[in-house]
């Protein structure tokens, strides 16, 4: 439900609610939250909260450091794994500068004005994910280690499939916060578990991506259990994946997706830094069906962008396989979408896909290829140098970015 200002006061009041959490993400991605009581929600809304910007990577310097939260309504969800007497709420927020401007570092922010050009272009996008999770045994101390939860592969059962009842766990909980996965699945990996979330407006998609880690990791913790969501946590076993399902819709009934495609090829080497943000990242591409060349294939899984197989009325979509969990779904819808933006405005044409292995693909069609960087260094480099960048993200973004590698 999308709660207004009004209605999120009349809800507080009476729901018993003691506490509200103003979210927000940092540069990378990760929660962030501070917590008022009802009798500031007022000035909340109307002024928003301090925080200290400089404190947050990326943000801000120490002698401009004032930020201020400005809760968003229609976000509002009851956090169900606290208590039921004094309930306990979870906003996200914009995040504005002490005059009262959008902060440009903001990934909600960025995402919003992507949004805004997707609507002046007459197009519909929407976005799904599917995002891949180790679950790993504490040790007696209650600190993680690399034990894996159980030793199971791809779509087993119990009582090989441990997970199982964690993953209901957590799509329980996110049903109660109106969130609504669409499978839920053990992965190939030992202790490798995958939630699907289902296509929906970039902006609601990101929030229930920030949603589900936080549930993932809550409901491993009540089990005794870690939850590891970084790119390739076992260095020989597969690594997890952010994989990004976009449809595309034209107002005016037009075919858009293959110009929507070729936008994403052209610039996919520039994002990378973004959609790939730390060392262990480069570890994972390029093995265990994770892409390492720039192209597409119709059902191929060791392809960057596949064309998944349709049945019924839904909707012909692209799946774009390199980004991993470490990646601000904010920053990544924003980019992935311009870039296709960009490919539908110059009517770039689309390669032809190339429909084998791209593990043992012969070298005389590889050398015909670009590939992703290989490394998080040469991905900063094509960020650095990238016209598309500039042009999509606030230079501070970009410094940012190498200032915290």
């Amino acid at each position: 439900m999308d709660y207004s200002k009004e209605e999120v006061i009349e809800f507080i009041r009476q729901e018993d609610v003691k506490f509200i959490r103003l979210a927000f993400c940092d540069f990378l991605g990760n929660l962030k939250n501070l917590a008022i009581t009802p009798e500031q929600l007022d000035r909340a809304f109307e002024y928003g909260i301090s925080f200290d910007g400089s404190a947050i990577n990326g943000f801000a310097t120490p002698d401009h450091s004032d930020l201020f939260l400005v809760p968003i309504p229609s976000s509002l969800t009851v956090l169900p794994w606290r208590s039921t007497t004094g309930k306990v709420v979870r906003m996200f927020c914009e995040i504005r500068n002490s005059d009262g401007t959008p902060f440009e570092r903001d990934g909600r922010f960025i995402l919003w004005q992507a949004q805004e050009k997707v609507k002046a272009a007459g197009l519909n996008v929407k976005i799904g994910s599917e995002c891949e999770f180790y679950l790993f045994q504490n040790d007696e101390k209650g600190n993680p280690t690399k034990n894996p939860f159980d030793n199971a592969g791809y779509l087993d059962v119990a009582p090989a499939d441990k997970g199982e009842n964690i993953r209901r766990e957590i799509v329980l909980t996110l049903k109660e916060m109106d969130i609504h996965p669409e499978s839920s699945h053990h992965e190939e990996g030992p202790g490798q578990n995958q939630i699907d979330i289902r296509r929906a407006s970039p902006m609601k998609t990101a929030d229930n991506i920030i949603n589900l880690m936080t549930v993932v990791r809550t409901c491993a913790v009540r089990n005794g259990l870690t939850a590891d969501f970084s790119p390739k946590p076992l260095s020989r076993k597969s690594g997890n994946g952010f994989h990004i399902s976009l449809s595309v819709k034209s107002k005016d009934g037009k075919d858009v997706l293959p110009q929507f495609l070729a936008g994403i090829l052209e610039h996919i080497e520039e994002m990378t830094a973004f959609l790939n943000p730390v060392l262990n990242s480069y570890e994972r591409l390029g093995s265990d069906k994770a892409p390492k060349y720039v192209g597409w294939g119709r059902q191929n899984r060791t392809q960057l962008i596949r064309v998944p197989a349709t049945r019924g009325d839904e909707e012909t979509r692209i799946e774009v396989r390199s980004p991993d969990p470490c990646t601000n779904p904010y920053v990544a819808y924003a980019l992935i979408i311009l870039a296709g933006l960009d490919g539908i405005e110059k009517n770039l044409p689309l390669p032809d896909p190339v429909e084998m292995n791209m593990y043992t693909a012969p070298t005389e069609i590889t050398s015909k290829l670009k590939k992703l960087p290989e490394s998080l260094s040469s991905a900063i480099d094509k960020a650095r140098g990238s016209e598309f960048i500039k042009k999509s993200l606030p230079q501070s973004m970009i410094d940012c970015l190498t200032a915290s590698n």
